[in-house]
């Protein structure tokens, strides 16, 4: 029987070019999070995008990578805080059919390669698996140096506090 070959992982910073394909991949990981956020879609399907939007335009605030599995898209990641002492990984998504598998962690080690130093990650308490994720890649990337927290999120005195955790790449 021959040996099935598994395509490879490509993780690669994206532009205006891919607008499309972001946009598409964007509403997917907003859909997820609305489930732990409780926010609706706007009347027109979408949901606010000026992250993504600083990130496609150039904002040099502002970075976005996109991952491929092959010739597929598999997801994607912004960062933020880029020009400040302490960079944040602002949003993180891969596609259900590849998850658990470990190329989100191999993905976020990419990424964070290209902004080494202080970075920070937000998500929310009520969203196990993120919990654990996000656990993971800490202890991955940075052994036992790293903290996590609970902050207020900003302009939602309603919301529960975000957990963020830090850490140094």
């Amino acid at each position: 029987m021959p040996e099935r070959v598994t395509p490879e992982l490509t993780v690669r910073r994206f532009g205006a070019a891919d607008r499309e394909l972001l946009e598409r991949l964007y509403l997917m990981f907003r859909h997820d999070l609305s489930e732990f956020q409780g926010q609706l879609p706007r009347p027109d399907g979408t949901y606010r995008s000026e992250w993504l939007e600083s990130a496609l335009t150039g904002d040099p605030e502002w970075a976005g990578y996109v991952f491929h599995l092959g010739e597929n898209p598999i997801g994607y990641c912004l960062m933020r805080a880029l020009q400040q002492p302490v960079h944040v990984l602002n949003s993180f998504f891969v596609v259900r059919p590849v998850r658990r598998g470990g190329l989100g962690l191999r993905a976020v080690r990419e990424v964070l390669a290209h902004h080494p130093g202080p970075c920070e990650i937000a998500f929310q308490d009520n969203n196990e698996t993120a919990v654990r994720f996000w656990r993971r890649v800490a202890a991955a990337v940075a052994g036992d140096a790293w903290t996590e927290e609970h902050r207020p999120v900003g302009g939602r005195p309603d919301a529960p506090p975000d957990t963020w955790i830090s850490f140094v790449v």
